[in-house]
């Protein structure tokens, strides 16, 4: 029955955006009459992704194994919460969340519609468009409520490493609400194509979903190293596999499009370029679908392989035709008609900034999609590892912490070099005395070093910056006078302790195994480790097998720590859970490789990591930036606020 109701709202769904697609079209062809009436259609929309969604989970709760999702990926013994995140924890309930995020997103432009609204209309349609495809998926390929005959007693359950954290509740939907947001922006660059409106209204309109995806998709990357590092085991957070790489591209560009933004509302400049970030964007998402549940790579990432890799790819491939054939007949009527005053301005640091993501994002697309291209045509396998990343990401890195240091300080138009100076004397001095002290200190790694010195750059020139200017208005109204400038500091001030924190934690990282009877110690990087014992722990769904890890220094007792091997149900292979001392010096991580039932000798590596704590903080702080930047953004027409001039000081 449950798979009757959860079939129906996808047919809700998938009519709803039909009509949505033939109404919204016809009334951008009537110059945006009848745009109010595409209410009911977007209402239908939700409510059958709701429904659909309902009913997955419904199914799930109550352990409907008549349904085959539920029979893979699910069992009686797992607990209520990962019974929950089963709903997206495969391919058919990853894209009907997908299809839910969608519908929130149409409402919430459907809500800014008005009467007479061609654009709006136009953008609706193309929601639309894309609701029609992954309904469709839903109605064919990626049923989620495809029935078994007969029906089991009991299911095979989730993947292992989706039930052996709580990250994984907030991971994937994290990341889920920053991919299909960007469909927003696209959707309306499309329509301002369609139009030939060359304006900025359509960018001034997607300003919110845009800092609202990328907020969301930066978070689920941050997340989705935490928990790497947290669950893996082998101490990275960060391994250029193909999925992860498949998040971090739309990422870059995005990125490379809120900047390029803001000289397009400041100057007009820009406009083609901007609708072009916006197109590529949307299809990196769709690629990072693929990526992830066409099962076309390797992956931790990635856990099925189905008919669905075709048609995501298909898809992808109209995205790419349809979307830049259209920018390439009607580029034209939105290209900018201002040109460049000068390089060395903030409209040029921008352009830098851009050149930069756009051809960091390139380098990673070559490097991920090359082994499966060659793979594919010659049948040859070859592998792009973090070394040949690495290597490009480093030089890219440090060029672009220059012109996040070097952009807020930089006026418009032409930047005169009294002011410049001005603005970075101090910055420069207080960069320049404490790299000496953390070269002095012991650290003489050159990229260590110049990573330091344009941190402290950039952290002191927004810490001056925001000081000489808040005076009449205070921190509060200096924010509120623009707060997407200064959630962007904000950010950039994240930025800035997430370059400081790989750099160190990737150069000064040290790596060990060893192996300790019951009761025997041993010192690692002047930690002193005993084996206390080892344990063994029961649970409903799994079996925990550990070891009990005493850890001192210098004569102090730290506390113990427990890495464990966790085994589930229906797997053969344990699951690596590790224990991690976090310090604001450094983590102790250990990793269970091997415990011996018959001796008790454990068997462990040992990693310590400089400054991690900063990698998590940093990311945070760039999360809370964009949520600042639009959380607390003020319409320019609210006079009720106090104007804080951007002045040169």
């Amino acid at each position: 029955m449950i798979g009757v109701v959860g079939r129906a709202g996808v047919a809700l769904a998938l009519i709803s955006a039909v009509v949505l697609v033939v109404f919204g079209f016809r009334a951008f062809a009537q110059g945006g009459r009848g745009a109010t009436r595409l209410r009911l259609p977007v209402i239908g929309l939700v409510a059958g992704a709701l429904l659909a969604m309902g009913a997955l989970e419904f199914a799930l709760l109550t352990d409907d194994f008549s349904l085959r999702y539920v029979a893979e990926n699910h069992t009686r013994s797992t607990p209520r919460f990962f019974t929950i995140t089963a709903g997206w924890a495969a391919l058919e309930g990853s894209i009907v969340l997908w299809g839910l995020v969608l519908a929130g997103y149409t409402l919430w432009i459907r809500r800014t519609v008005t009467e007479g609204d061609r654009v709006g209309a136009a953008a609706l349609a193309v929601m639309g468009l894309v609701a029609v495809y992954f309904f469709g998926l839903m109605a064919t390929a990626a049923n989620p409520f495809a029935t078994l005959d007969p029906v089991p007693l009991d299911g095979g359950g989730a993947n292992p490493l989706l039930q052996n954290h709580v990250l994984m509740a907030i991971h994937p939907p994290m990341l889920y609400l920053g991919y299909v947001g960007m469909t927003a922006p696209f959707a309306f660059a499309i329509a301002a194509l369609l139009a030939g409106d060359g304006s900025t209204a359509w960018l001034e309109r997607t300003r919110r979903w845009t800092l609202t995806a990328w907020t969301f998709l930066t978070l689920g990357i941050l997340l989705g190293g935490w928990w790497s590092y947290e669950v893996l085991g082998w101490g990275g957070y960060w391994a250029w596999d193909p999925v992860e790489n498949a998040s971090f591209l739309p990422w870059l560009t995005a990125t490379a499009f809120v900047h390029s933004a803001v000289v397009q509302r400041r100057r007009g400049m820009l406009q083609a370029w901007n609708v072009a970030l916006v197109i590529g964007t949307f299809a990196l998402t769709i690629l990072g679908t693929f990526l992830t549940r066409s099962g076309v790579v390797a992956s931790v990432h990635s856990f099925t392989q189905s008919a669905v890799g075709p048609a995501l790819l298909g898809f992808l491939l109209v995205i790419l035709v349809a979307g830049f054939g259209l920018f390439a007949f009607r580029g034209h009527l939105v290209a900018s008609t201002p040109r460049l005053d000068s390089l060395a301005s903030r409209e040029g640091v921008f352009l830098l900034n851009n050149l930069l993501l756009t051809l960091f994002a390139f380098i990673v697309l070559i490097g991920t999609l090359y082994p499966m291209a060659l793979e594919a045509f010659t049948g040859d396998r070859v592998s792009v590892g973090a070394p040949w990343f690495d290597r490009a990401a480093v030089p890219i890195g440090l060029v672009l912490l220059f012109a996040v240091g070097l952009g807020p300080v930089m006026p418009y138009r032409k930047a005169r070099a009294g002011v410049v100076w001005q603005r970075l004397r101090v910055p420069l001095q207080l960069s320049a005395v404490t790299t000496a002290i953390v070269a002095v200190l012991g650290v003489h790694a050159i990229t260590v070093l110049v990573t330091w010195a344009l941190a402290v750059v950039i952290v002191a020139a927004i810490v001056r910056q925001a000081i000489v200017q808040a005076p009449g208005a205070g921190l509060v109204g200096l924010y509120r006078s623009d707060p997407g400038y200064w959630g962007g500091m904000v950010a950039h001030v994240g930025v800035a302790m997430v370059a400081v924190a790989i750099a160190f934690s990737g150069s000064f990282d040290t790596r060990d195994t060893v192996s300790l009877d019951r009761g025997e110690s041993v010192v690692v990087d002047g930690y002193t480790l005993t084996y206390v014992s080892p344990f063994l722990r029961e649970e409903a769904h799994r079996t925990v097998i550990g070891a009990t890890v005493a850890v001192a220094r210098g004569g102090s007792d730290l506390g113990t720590l427990g890495p464990a091997l966790t085994q589930y149900p229906n797997q053969v292979q344990a699951i690596p859970t590790p224990s991690v001392r976090i310090g604001l010096r450094e983590d102790l991580y250990l990793s269970l490789v091997r415990l011996e039932s018959e001796t008790a000798r454990v068997t462990l590596d040992v990693y310590r990591f400089p400054l991690m704590w900063l990698l998590w903080l940093g990311g945070l702080v760039i999360v809370g930036g964009g949520a600042l930047s639009f959380v607390g953004r003020r319409r320019r027409r609210d006079l009720s606020l106090p104007q804080v001039e951007m002045v040169d000081v």
